[in-house]
Formats: C-alpha cells, structure tokens, sequence
C-alpha cells in the first residue's frame, strides 16, 4: 500500500486517495474539504499557504461567506487527526501556522509523491550511466505507487489543477519505461501495454512513435504503418493538425526500412562492457575530425542559494524535455523577470547548473549588462561566443545578421544551454537565441519580455518567509539565526523578504559577533534610514534600485515617484490618475509600464503597489526631486477622488440621506449604478480610504486641509454596516478628532463626532456614543449646520432607547421626526418611524409600534430606497413578532435578509439571523430556530462583534433548551451573560434572573427538561 511505505510514524498518499496513516493504522481525514485542504500542504512540501490561498484552492470563486472560519476549524480538525498528543511530544510541530498561513512539515519518504519522484530520479542517472536494467526496474517501482486517480476525494480548482499535473507526470514516466524497454529490447513484450496506454491516450504522439518502433522491431511493418494511419486521422479529425515532425520522420524511416531502426546486437548494458576491437591493418581508417571545444561559461553556482525548490524544479524539467530529441515546439526559453534584488540571476544560474547533464556540449553566458549606460551589444555577445565555440576570430563576420545566422549554424547539431544575464529588451535578446530544439535558454530582466515569442514567462516575486528566514541563517549563522527566531523574522520581514536585502544584513551580522540579530531590528524599523543600512562592500539596495529608475523615461519617472506619496498599501487606476493628473488612460498606460519594468506590482486588475523597499527608493528620490507643494497638491487630488467616489456611493446606499449634498467636494471621482457596486467599492477600498484620512489628518495644519478627511469619514458610513473595518473606523474619526481640536475646526470635529458615536454604538459602548452624539448635536446647533443634525437626533433616539429610557427616546424621535419634515427629507422620517416602534414596544403601545413601522416602510417603498426598504422590514419583523404574527415577521426578515446579505452588510446579516431565531422560537419552530442563531454567531465572530455575539448565544441557548440540550443550552446562556456584563449591557440584567432560575446539577434530581425550556424561553431583549 502506497501510504504504509517505510517503518512507523506519519504516512500519506495524493498518488490516489488522499489518505494518511500512523503506524499502519488508516487514519479519518474527514470530509472531503479537510482532505482537500490537506492535499494541498502535502503538494506544497512544507512551503506557507496563506488563508486566502486555500480558500481560493478549495472553494474557489463560490466561497461562502464564512470560509475563512471553516478552514481554521478543518485545519484545527487536521492537527487533531495527525497530532493527537501534541502537547506531550517534543518534537516539532507537523501542522505548523507561520505568519498568517499554514505549513506541513513532513519526515523524509513520509509522502508517496515524494517516493515517487526519487524513484525516477534515480531511474535517470541509472539510464545515463547505460544501466538500463536497474532504470526499468526504478520506474517500475515508482509507477507502482500510483493507487488509481491522484488527489481521488479532494476537491476544488486547486485539486483539479494538481490532478492533471499528476495524470500528466504519470503518462510521462510510463512513456520513459516504454523508451528504457525498447533500449533493452523488450519490444515483444511491451506491445501489448502500448496497444493499452494508445487505446487510453489516443492523442500522444510519442506513446504512437513507441507502438510503432515495437511493431516493426517484432516484424510487423504494417501494422507499424496502421499505427501511423490511424494517428493521423485522429489528430486532423479531433485538433485539425498533421502529425508532428518526430512521427513523420519515423513513419518515413519504416518505410524506407532504415536499418538504423533495428536494436544494436548487444544490448545497452553489455555492450557499454565490451571493449572495442582494433581495427586491422587492411581496414580504412577515417581521418579524425577537429572536434570543437565544449564551452563551460557559467558563473559559479551560488554555494547557499535557498529556496525557490518547486519553481527551480518547474525550470529544469522545462528546459531539459526537449533536450533528447528535436521538436516542432521550437527552442525551450524561460524569461525570468522581477524587481532588482529578487534573485532572477541566482536561480537562472542554480537552475543552469542543474541541466548540466541534459546539455552535454557545453553552456555559454552573456551579462548583457542592460540597465547600464554601456548595455552589451548583440553583435559584441556573438562575438563572444563564436570565439567560445572554436571559430578563430578572423573568421567572425562582422555584421549582426551574419554572425548571428553562424552562430545558429554551429549550434544546429549541438545540445547547449544559453543563459543571458540583465536583458535590456527583447531586440537585445533575439539574435543571441539558438534555433535548434536541442538547445534552451534561459533569459533574466528587471522588464518582462511579453514580446519576445515563444518564451516561458516566469515573474520571480520576493521569497516565502521561511525561504527569506532560512537564507538569513546560511548566511549571517544558523545557530545565531536560531537563538532569536521571532527577532530574526522581524528583520527579514522589514526586508520585504527581498533575497539581496536579506544577503546584505545577514553579510553585515555576519562580520560582527559583538551584535545580536535584535540588533538589527531598530536599525531596519526606521524608514528614514532603513535603505542606509542595506549596503555593504559593493552590495546595495538603493544602488541596485537606481539602476531601473535611471532607465525610465519623463513621465515613468515622476509616475513612480509621486505614486509612492500615499500610506495606502495599494491604488486604484482611477486613484493613480488622480494623484498624476492625468486622464484614466493616459495613467494606465504609465502605470502598466511600470508594471512591466517590475517596479511596480499588479496584484489584481486595475491595482497596483510598491514593493515595501522600492516605494522607500521612491520617496527618497521623491524629497530629492519634487517640490512640497507639488506633494502636497498630489494628495490633496488623491483626497479629493476618494471623497467624490465615497459621495457617490452614499448617495446610492443611503438614498434619500441629507449627507452627499452638504459634502465639500472638489474634483470628480467614480460613480456607481447600484447600491451594491458603491458598497463592494468602499469595501475594496477601504484600507487605502483610510490610509489617506489618517496621512491628511497628520498633515494637515489648516481646516481646508482636514475638511475633506472629516467629510471623506462622513461619506464612508454605509461601510460601518459591513462589520469590516471598525478598528480603522475608531481610529480614523480620533485622528480627524484630534487634528480638528488641534487648529480649531469645529466642522470637522462635527463630522468625526458623529462617526465615532456611531463606533461606539456598533461596540455596544452606549455610555461614550451618547456623550460623542450629544457633543456633535451641540456643534451642529451652533455652527448652524445641518448636515447630520437629524441623523445625530436619530441616532441619540436610538442610544437612549438601547438604556430603555423609552420616553425620552421618544422625544429624541419627535425632534428628528421635525428636522427632517422641515428639510423635507421623507427617508429621514421613514428612519425615525421605523425605529421609534421599538420605543413604542417598550412602553406597551404594540397598535402605535405596529402603524409606525408600516409608515416607516410605506415612505421608503415609494421612494424607492432600497437599504431603507431593508431596514424597515427588519423593525416591522420585530414588531410584529413580539405582537404574535410570526408568519409575517419571517416573511420580513427573510426579505431583508436576503439584501443586506447581497450587498455585504454583515452587522444588519447578523441582526436579522437572531431576530429570526426569536421568532422560531416563538413558533416553536426550534431546530429552525438553532440554525439561525448558530449563522448569527458565525458572523459576528467573524466582524468581531461582542454584542451580536453575546445576543446569538441569547437566542441559541433558547432554542437549544426548546430542543431539550439543556446543558449546551446553559452554556450559551452563560457566555452571553459574561459578554452582557462585559460590555455594561442592561441585557446583563435580564439573563441573569433568568441563570438564577435555572436548576444546577446541585438541584433536586427531579427537575426536568420541560423545567428547563419553561425557564429560557422568554422572548429576546431588545438590541
């Protein structure tokens, strides 16, 4: 069995199932998305795979809401299946987190992939040394570990995907096997496999060329010539296309019944034996040919390269597949690309250095040195290389054409690998490419080659963590490196994981004992000075980053110097072109060029960003170059195009709302044509919004320039609903409320009062929302602006209610209800009636409550607003659940349920789940009742919402005692009560009467479940 292979301990198996076992023993992986997700770490062979990354893997674009939540409990599910007694053992851990992500580190020969590729391995320095015999047997073995289809039971794009490779990589092996056995002259007896695997693969040409070659070698050159046929038919019937160049010739060999077909007399390992017999005396003896020279011009292989295991594995195998034999597929080339620093020359002369065998006739290498002033010459480069080959120099042409058509001439019959180092472009490249398919080439450059044809594109990025980690160790000590792990994470971080960065630190702690790898942590945190200190000897960052800059032309150059001004950790196209000042599409052709030059990043279409250390390069070439108030003008632009798309998206998710028409707005930004688009914008933007309300806050030293991040705050509110980013909220609104008090501007203190109350209302924090609400109220009157007056009345209202200070509240809510009749602002007063019938609850008047919800949703139906329409289904849900229509109350929720679900508002999603419950439970409807409660719960985990938390735990400690699971039931109960308390929250009250009424195992052994549901199954509070 593939997964019980060695002695003891953790096995695993993706050569079929994806399976494990302890010891022998088959161990229970789970379902089918825990296997995937353990698939996956086995695949990646100890590398990190951030969350983001096995969420995409295992479910791809249909990702629930929750995933992030379920793929932690299936990795917590997974460490108790592989390592149930963990913390007795002294080992390391297997399932480890690092960083963000997840890594499995597996024992040697504990995974059948991994079996499988040594077999191989060794299997190809068998057949190279002539031993044939023990090749077959290798690949034998390692075809055997195979169990049925790879990867069976995972699933996902990311299982998909690796199932193909693995399918692929098997037929491959087999097509091997088939080559060693017809080498070893077992063509008799593998024709009856090969009439197989055709019949399987009717499309692969080479498991055709081999049926065929065994065919004749059996005698039957017409069924050999059949094989031929029925290929050719199949390839113009399914693809349209005539068989390649390798079947035809074989095909014309056959029938020209080419000796050179037939096996040698002795085979491959005997005969490697025998010695050569002399020639006589009478034989004609050939006159020697002058053999040319094998040029072996490659640089050193770097002694500690680190990392970089799969993709260098990826470039061999590419480079290397068509080595053996020509091939319409033309020269293999691989263009490596990526920022100055990342390594490109250091794998490209690792991975040269590993084809060593493959390209028995030598390797040439050229710097072309082309991000210097003095770029090498394609005509210059042939000249070396010509000479390198043997061709006297005054036999060398002189022109690019000629001495390029030579050089391919020379390398027609050869097998040689070309590496061309530092490419300016792809004109500099092409005339130094080899054009037979028995060469490859390998290509570096900071800018990607997209036209230069047929080349493989790789673009290098920065090393994982613990490839930067484990480069740090080789170079600067591993025992050092060891003794203060998390220090030395820290400074690789502060590297950006960039490998020259890395090198040069580690060199810089390697030359001095006297200092500790947290030493280095204040030196590198500092940004002013953090590029100082990586250099050392010739080695340096800046200078290396200089080298690109200095190739770019006018308009790149101030694009990439002005784009690294904002704190966000991206920018939009459209954001870009407002701190350039140019049109859309005169910024994205800069940008793209950027982009191409690898000086800047595109993580998603129409995103861009710095490199942590390119974008310091940036601002120091910045302060060298531009004026402050050049600067200062680009991100006011900046600010400008976030509050005028931010004005646009409230408009639509608040319609009706007094707020976008009393916004300062200077300039223009995007627009949206649905609720939804505006919100889905605020939340992709939301990290580089605030980024640039906290930089402006900072900065700012005049009203005029803190006005539009106090406005920009204001505009951003629909975003408080999606639960995502309260913690940038608070701290936003205190840095605006500061900065406002700091130069005295009482409209910004205004706005960021308002929206910190409402901060602090989200948190359940009644106390400090009521005193931010009534200051702002105070600043509004007295400024006599009224641009949140009725929201701040509203909002007061609804504070107070939440204390149960139901007349008072009621109060608030006439003067709100009065603003808004006086500004004539009817989803203003849609607002106060739908929230002012809880208030009507609480004082026992459900006829009043009843008729203010239906006007409130009445006003907003005919206005056509679509949140507004939401909201008001969501209070007339819990009015008329509390007066006993429960059929309608679910009939509301579910409606509004399903729009704050579409448009991603996951505080008003977790609301209408509890309310939900409730209402089950008032139906009795209890295991109806479990599953909402339970959705509850999940998302205000997942938004970090203490009081929606503790209000779901209410509602499903509830429903679980209607269901009789009195002990899980309590246990809810009581992690509300804590969370209640906690939090100051007068529900506190409630369920604690309610825990002091409920029997303790201490109790009379007669009380029963029915006790128990009497006792919780009073209605919810009132959130």
């Amino acid at each position: 069995m593939a997964g019980q292979s060695g002695e003891g301990g953790l096995r695993f198996a993706v050569l079929g199932p994806v399976r494990a076992w302890r010891d022998g023993g088959e161990l229970d992986l789970g379902t089918p998305l825990q296997r995937s997700i353990l698939g996956m770490l086995l695949l990646r062979e100890g590398h990190a795979v951030t969350p983001n990354e096995m969420i995409d893997a295992v479910w791809g674009e249909e990702a629930p809401p929750r995933a992030l939540g379920a793929l932690r409990t299936y990795v917590s599910r997974l460490r108790t299946v592989l390592e149930p007694d963990r913390p007795a053992r002294s080992r390391p851990e297997l399932l480890t987190s690092i960083g963000r992500g997840y890594a499995l580190r597996l024992p040697a020969d504990a995974l059948d992939l991994t079996r499988f590729e040594r077999s191989v391995a060794e299997a190809e320095s068998a057949r190279k040394a002539g031993r044939l015999g023990e090749a077959a047997r290798c690949l034998r073995a390692a075809l055997a570990l195979f169990e049925g289809e790879p990867l069976a039971g995972a699933v996902g794009p990311y299982a998909e995907h690796q199932r193909d490779r693995l399918v692929e990589r098997r037929i491959s092996v087999i097509e091997t096997l088939m080559d060693v056995d017809l080498e070893l002259g077992n063509h008799a007896k593998v024709v009856s496999e090969l009439i197989a695997l055709t019949a399987d693969h009717p499309l692969r040409e080479r498991l055709r060329a081999q049926l065929m070659l065994a065919y004749y070698r059996c005698g039957r050159q017409g069924d050999a010539l059949n094989v031929f046929t029925e290929t050719r038919e199949a390839l113009i019937e399914e693809l349209g296309i005539e068989p390649g160049r390798e079947l035809s010739a074989l095909h014309q060999r056959i029938l020209a019944a080419d000796p050179t077909l037939a096996l040698p007399e002795q085979p491959a390992e005997q005969s490697a034996e025998l010695p050569a017999e002399p020639a006589t005396d009478e034989e004609e003896q050939p006159a020697p040919a002058r053999e040319l020279p094998r040029p072996a011009q490659l640089p050193a292989a770097v002694s500690d390269f680190t990392g970089r295991k799969e993709l260098a594995v990826r470039l061999r195998t590419l480079l290397s597949a068509q080595s053996s034999a020509l091939s319409s597929e033309g020269v293999p080339l691989v263009a490596i690309s990526g920022i100055g620093g990342v390594g490109k020359t250091a794998l490209a002369v690792h991975v040269a250095h590993l084809l060593d065998d493959a390209f028995p006739d030598g390797q040439l290498y050229a710097d072309l040195r082309g991000y210097s002033d003095e770029a090498t010459a394609p005509e210059s480069a042939l000249g070396g290389f010509l000479r390198a080959l043997g061709i006297p120099p005054d036999v060398i042409p002189e022109g690019l054409a000629e001495r390029s058509a030579l050089y391919r001439s020379i390398l027609a019959d050869r097998r040689i690998l070309v590496l061309l180092d530092n490419a300016r472009d792809a004109e500099q490249v092409s005339p130094l490419l080899p054009g037979s398919p028995g060469c490859a080439a390998i290509v570096t450059s900071r800018v990607k080659l997209a036209d230069l044809p047929s080349a493989r594109l790789v673009d290098l990025d920065v090393m994982e963590p613990d490839e930067a980690l484990s480069l740090f160790a080789a170079v600067a000590g591993a025992e050092r490196v060891s003794a203060e792990h998390g220090a030395a994470m820290d400074v690789v971080a502060a590297c950006g994981f960039l490998p020259l960065a890395v090198r040069i630190v580690a060199a810089r702690l390697a030359a001095r004992p006297s200092w500790t790898v947290a030493s280095l942590v204040p030196r590198l945190a500092d940004e002013q000075r953090r590029l100082d200190e990586l250099k050392v000897g010739t080695m340096a960052v800046e200078a290396t980053f200089a080298l690109g800059y200095g190739q770019l032309e006018a308009a790149q150059a101030r694009a990439f110097r002005l784009l690294s001004l904002p704190n966000g950790p991206d920018i939009s196209a459209g954001a870009a072109a407002a701190v350039l000042s140019m049109s859309a599409f005169e910024a994205e052709e800069v940008l793209e060029s950027l982009v191409d030059a690898s000086l800047l990043e595109a993580p998603g279409p129409g995103r861009y960003r710095f490199h942590d250390l390119l974008k310091l390069f940036a601002r120091r070439v910045l302060d060298r170059t531009e004026r402050p108030q050049a600067k200062t003008m680009a991100l006011r632009r900046l600010l400008g195009f976030y509050l005028a798309s931010a004005q646009s998206a409230h408009r639509l998710a608040y319609e009706g709302s007094m707020i976008p028409g009393n916004l300062v707005v200077v300039g223009s930004g995007r627009t949206f044509h649905s609720a939804d688009e505006a919100v889905a914008w605020l939340l992709a933007e939301g990290d580089s919004l605030f980024a640039a309300i906290n930089q402006a806050a900072v900065a700012a030293r005049t009203a005029e320039q803190l006005l539009p991040a106090a406005d920009l705050l204001l505009a951003m509110e629909p975003l408080l609903e999606s639960g995502t980013h309260t913690r940038e909220f608070d701290q936003g609104t205190r840095a605006v409320l500061a900065a406002a008090r700091r130069i005295g501007d009482q409209a910004a203190e205004l706005r960021a009062g308002y929206v910190l109350g409402r901060v602090m209302f989200a948190g359940n924090r009644l106390k400090e929302a009521e005193e931010h609400f009534r200051t702002a109220y105070e600043l509004s009157l007295a400024r006599g602006e009224k641009i949140v007056t009725g929201e701040v009345l509203n909002a007061l209202a609804v504070v107070v209610g939440r204390q149960r200070r139901h007349t008072e509240a009621l109060a608030l809510f006439d003067s709100a209800m009065g603003f808004y009749r006086d500004n004539d602002v009817p989803a203003g007063e849609a607002l106060v009636l739908s929230y002012s019938a809880r208030e009507h609850l609480g004082l026992g008047r459900p006829e009043d409550a009843i008729a203010a919800a239906e006007k409130g949703l009445a006003i907003f139906t005919e206005i056509g607003s679509g949140a507004g329409t939401a909201r008001a289904r969501y209070h007339l849900g819990i009015v008329l659940s509390r007066v006993g229509r429960l059929t309608e109350a679910v009939h509301h929720h579910a409606e509004c349920l399903a729009f704050f679900r579409a448009s991603k508002q996951r505080v008003w999603e977790q609301r209408v789940c509890s309310r939900l419950a409730e209402t089950f439970i008032a139906a009795e409807r209890y295991p109806d009742a479990v599953r909402h409660a339970e959705q509850a719960l999940v998302v205000s985990r997942e938004i970090g919402h203490p009081y929606g938390e503790a209000l779901s735990l209410t509602v499903l400690g509830k429903a679980l005692s209607g269901l009789g699971n009195t002990t899980r039931s309590l246990d809810c109960l009581r992690q509300a009560f804590e969370i209640f308390s906690r939090l100051g929250a007068p529900e506190a009250g409630d369920l604690k009467v309610l825990l002091d009424g409920v029997p303790t195992a201490d109790d009379t052994a007669d009380t029963t479940a029915d006790d128990t549901v009497s006792a919780v199954g009073e209605p919810v509070v009132e959130s």
